[in-house]
């Protein structure tokens, strides 16, 4: 899987854009402000439908102008496929493929495979439970587009459930009693669907992220992932019903897989707490490269990797030790510095002001 050409109009700072890329290690270099994450984010877009910065929809459209527009002819194996998406200041996201327009913009999901990783992913280890759950959801949905409709449904039907418990103002009258059973039944169906698929992808992980770690920190210490939530011993249904009084008098559900967490550690340590930022940072580009190695397993094709800033983030050993293991196909890397000793770019893009050259 190869994505050969990009083509913006009105992305971020971007008026327009043709660039033409190449297989191999492309390097993106230019002063910061200057649209080197921009250009990544598009691409990333192009795949995900959404900003791997978790940028709103109308933050991705050009000061001025009505809507986005990212469009890439992508090479799977001997065939070509022309995707295209438009990111309105107001309304729904659209998508084309081959021309033909989708009934939902993630029916692209799976046409191009990327894998991030960015500055900003110290929060897979660091962060909430909320930035884990969402990198496990994507790596799920990486390995099979299709279980996208699982984690949509699961949120639709929670999002009717808490809109029940809010209209029921704190009293659990029969009528609200009666249904919340209705959609106990179908938020638990969903919700333990959702959670078998995150447990069953963590452990795929599992030995992936402990073999990266040991690349990129020349160590033999173990990673431990484990999920975590606090319904599995009775079930999702009986603990939603146990919890119920309090769901109304609060108003939101407090239990299921929207409240589960991922538990990193090292040697039996807690990472969040008790590894050293260099530690949580190596742990976090080991969380990406596992689902990396992962999905081009799955796949039999390696995604397109995007290594945005992140040498600038790592000690110098850590930086060698990346470089020399990266993963095997097309690359992505912005700088703002010169090229990082160990880094052999195919292709140099120089980024100004929204321009490539």
């Amino acid at each position: 899987m190869e994505l050969r050409r990009l083509w913006l109009r009105d992305f971020r700072n971007y008026p327009s854009l043709d660039l033409e890329l190449g297989a191999g290690c492309t390097l993106i270099m230019g002063e910061n402000g200057q649209g080197k994450t921009n250009l990544v984010e598009a691409v990333a877009a192009l795949a995900t439908v959404d900003s791997f910065r978790g940028a709103t929809t109308d933050a991705l459209v050009r000061d001025g102008a009505v809507a986005a527009v990212v469009r890439g002819v992508v090479a799977h194996d001997e065939r070509e496929i022309l995707i295209e998406v438009e990111f309105p200041r107001q309304g729904r996201v659209r998508a084309q493929l081959n021309g033909q327009p989708l009934r939902r913009a993630r029916d692209l999901l799976g046409g191009l495979a990327v894998t991030v990783f960015s500055p900003d992913d110290l929060v897979l280890v660091k962060g909430g439970p909320g930035e884990r759950r969402r990198f496990l959801d994507d790596a799920v949905v990486a390995l099979h587009p299709a279980h996208d409709a699982v984690r949509a449904d699961f949120d639709r039907i929670l999002r009717q459930r808490n809109a029940l418990l809010r209209q029921a103002g704190g009293r659990l009258r029969d009528e609200v009693a009666f249904t919340l059973d209705v959609w106990d039944e179908r938020l638990a169906a969903v919700g333990e669907r959702l959670a078998d698929l995150r447990r069953s992808t963590l452990a795929a992980l599992a030995p992936w992220v402990t073999d990266a770690y040991r690349s990129l920190a020349s160590t033999t210490v173990d990673v431990g992932l484990v999920y975590e939530a606090s319904w599995t011993a009775t079930g999702l249904r009986a603990a939603l019903a146990e919890s119920r009084r309090d769901d109304v008098r609060r108003g939101v559900t407090l239990v299921g897989p929207h409240r589960d967490d991922v538990g990193v550690s090292l040697e039996d340590r807690p990472a969040r707490s008790r590894a050293s930022q260099g530690e949580q940072r190596c742990l976090a580009l080991a969380l990406r490269l596992a689902t990396h190695h992962l999905v081009n397993e799955h796949l039999g094709t390696p995604p397109l990797l995007i290594l945005d800033d992140v040498l600038s983030e790592l000690d110098p050993g850590r930086s060698a030790a990346l470089l020399a293991h990266l993963p095997v196909g097309q690359v992505l890397m912005t700088t703002a510095g010169p090229p990082p000793p160990g880094a052999h770019p195919d292709t140099v893009v120089h980024v100004s002001a929204g321009t490539v050259r």
